[in-house]
């Protein structure tokens, strides 16, 4: 996929965005560096009737609504824990909020300004950081210029490189530059494979049997979820990732449930990667890992050198209509 250039230092930041998605990170560590970047972006974007739509913290929309004045009431506001703490229901939302809006947009694009929620546990924020480099892919279709802020005053230094990585572009004040830093989605590594069970008994191999992949997952997660409605759907996110890896030409894979940190894990691991960088977001409904996106805690996907590994979860404690 090919990036559009744009000028180093000093380009200006009310010029018209080309056609297409554009993807820019921010890294500020004062309520100054937020305010630099924000309020230009907003005030722009209201000039050119582009909708502009904002979810961050509670303290920065607090910020942005004094800094902007009159102009505050015409900007859709979010809380990011509003808006999603999953990474498919975020790229969800800002999906429709295009869709909804670019027909009546002079420019036909929207403006986004998106952080996210900080993750609860390493894995939720890995799973963030796929969901930034797959925007790069899944939303070139749009016109949506988004700009993800991270406030270094909270974040870890792997957290910061990670947006060096996964933005074409970064903004620094009212100017945006080239990240010299960015790789190309497929490129940042994976999380690695979790170790397979220790007992032989608990390892299913997949050889082409969706019927006795899903019993053997039943009958492990059963036992470890409260709620036989659970243990259900958890077998109906399990199918689907077994379709995912059929629909990739993955025939063979090694499946193993896991109680873990309070939750039912299922890994899903071939030796064989999938073609391509191995997305599932932002897929109509019905297709793809969109319905067990939905039913578990979390869902994650990678695909390398070493093999294809999908994770699911759900709360070992979940109750009937969970």
């Amino acid at each position: 996929m090919q990036h559009r250039t744009t000028p180093a230092a000093g380009s200006a930041p009310g010029r018209a965005p080309e056609a297409g998605f554009r993807h820019q990170g921010c890294l500020y560590g004062s309520d100054a560096e937020f305010l630099a970047m924000a309020v230009p972006f907003a005030q722009d974007g209201l000039r050119r009737g582009e909708p502009v739509l904002v979810t961050t913290t509670a303290a920065n929309l607090a910020l942005l609504d004094a800094a902007m004045g009159a102009d505050a009431d015409r900007i859709a506001v979010a809380e990011s824990a509003y808006i999603g703490r999953r990474p498919g229901k975020l790229a969800g939302a800002l999906h429709r909020y295009w869709n909804r809006h670019r027909s009546t947009a002079p420019t036909g694009a929207v403006r986004v300004l998106v952080e996210p929620a900080r993750a609860d546990s390493p894995r939720d924020e890995a799973a963030w950081q796929r969901a930034e480099a797959e925007f790069n892919v899944s939303l070139v279709g749009t016109r949506i210029w988004m700009i993800c802020p991270y406030d270094t005053r909270t974040l870890d230094p792997g957290a910061v490189e990670h947006a060096r990585r996964a933005h074409p572009e970064y903004a620094v004040g009212g100017e945006f530059r080239l990240s010299a830093g960015f790789a190309a989605p497929g490129e940042a590594e994976g999380p690695g494979v979790p170790a397979p069970p220790g007992s032989a008994g608990d390892l299913f191999r997949f050889e082409g049997d969706l019927v006795a992949v899903r019993r053997h997952v039943l009958d492990r997660a059963s036992a470890l979820l409260r709620s036989e409605n659970t243990a259900t759907l958890f077998g109906v996110a399990v199918g689907e990732a077994i379709a995912y890896l059929l629909e990739h030409g993955i025939d063979r894979a090694a499946v193993w449930v896991r109680p873990a940190a309070g939750r039912v894990v299922c890994t899903l691991h071939s030796d064989r990667p999938v073609d391509g960088p191995a997305f599932y977001g932002l897929r109509p409904a019905g297709t793809g890992l969109w319905m067990s996106d939905r039913i578990c805690e979390w869902l994650d996907v990678s695909s390398d050198a070493a093999g294809c590994t999908i994770e699911l979860a759900m709360p070992a404690g979940g109750q009937d209509g969970a």
